[in-house]
């Protein structure tokens, strides 16, 4: 099969929703979006050919825009499986306001502690290992990262994973023995049709209990099974893992929503979803503000 051939069957993911309606959640001062990615031109940030989609132009500016309709202030960004190791296009914007941005790189075994260091100066607090949607992402086996999480250790950074709790062997087992904390993206990306009573997701949960692993509140349409905004049916999982350990939750956009190919929900909408998980400004002030800032060493 030709380049043009692959590169063809690989879908193209839609616009975020460009209307920019106000929540009703007042977000507290200090919120911090926890989870977005950024894409430039592929002129200038080529994609890699194993991506499992093509993204449209997603520019800082974009998101800034969202971020101040909504009062966000800081803002991590996370690297998106299209561009593999390269951390270019979020480097980059990263350095556009270094002082209130943050970010978690994706790296493969052969990185050096030089390189490391660098990426720490510039920002970066975390590694993403993502064992779902690789895309162009390293690492073959749960062995593999493993054994890396020694390296950063001495950083201070965490292991950020994507994965299905549900469906990851020996999770609280293999996960609590890390050397380093970990966080979990979009609520443990399990299916709400599966149930919280799920018994992996009941070995998340203790996980969770245990204090060494921290949970992004994010991409909630990832596990639906609604079709429309409100995902009710999240509510209860949210409402579990904050329950778990209030202080190791985090929320995050996961703008620009890529990979979503039939309706997509308005940013609004979706940050309006914690009302349905908890309405308690305390627990509030720790997911948008305290947690985020102990995690990534926000001033």
């Amino acid at each position: 099969m030709s380049k043009d051939s692959i590169q063809s069957k690989i879908p193209v993911c839609p616009a975020p929703d460009a209307n920019l309606k106000a929540p009703k959640l007042a977000l507290p001062t200090g919120a911090i979006d926890t989870h977005a990615h950024v894409f430039g031109t592929q002129e200038k940030y080529p994609l890699s050919p194993n991506r499992g989609y093509t993204p449209w132009e997603a520019s800082l500016d974009k998101l800034l825009e969202m971020h101040d309709a909504f009062g966000v202030e800081r803002l991590v960004l996370t690297q998106p499986s299209v561009y593999g190791t390269d951390n270019s296009a979020m480097l980059d914007a990263i350095a556009q306001y270094p002082d209130r941005n943050r970010g978690v790189v994706a790296v493969g075994p052969e990185v050096t502690d030089q390189e490391l260091e660098e990426f720490h100066a510039q920002g970066i607090r975390g590694i993403r290992v993502n064992l779902v949607d690789k895309g162009g992402m390293p690492f073959a086996s749960i062995k593999e990262f493993c054994d890396f999480a020694e390296r950063i250790k001495p950083f201070g950074w965490h292991l950020e994973l994507l994965i299905h709790v549900h469906e990851f062997p020996e999770l609280r087992d293999t996960l609590g023995k890390l050397p380093v904390d970990i966080s979990v993206g979009h609520l443990g990306y399990m299916k709400t049709s599966e149930g919280i009573n799920h018994p992996g997701f009941q070995d998340f949960l203790n996980l969770v209990r245990d204090g060494h692993c921290w949970v992004k509140l994010t991409g909630t349409y990832r596990i639906t099974t609604c079709d429309r905004t409100p995902y009710l049916d999240v509510a209860p999982i949210a409402q579990a893992l904050i329950e778990a350990n209030q202080d190791r939750m985090l929320w995050g956009t996961d703008w620009p929503h890529v990979a979503t190919y039939g309706f997509m929900p308005n940013d609004a909408d979706l940050l309006d979803h914690m009302l349905d998980w908890t309405t308690d400004r305390a627990i509030q002030q720790k997911i948008f503000v305290e947690n985020p800032v102990n995690l990534y060493g926000f001033e």
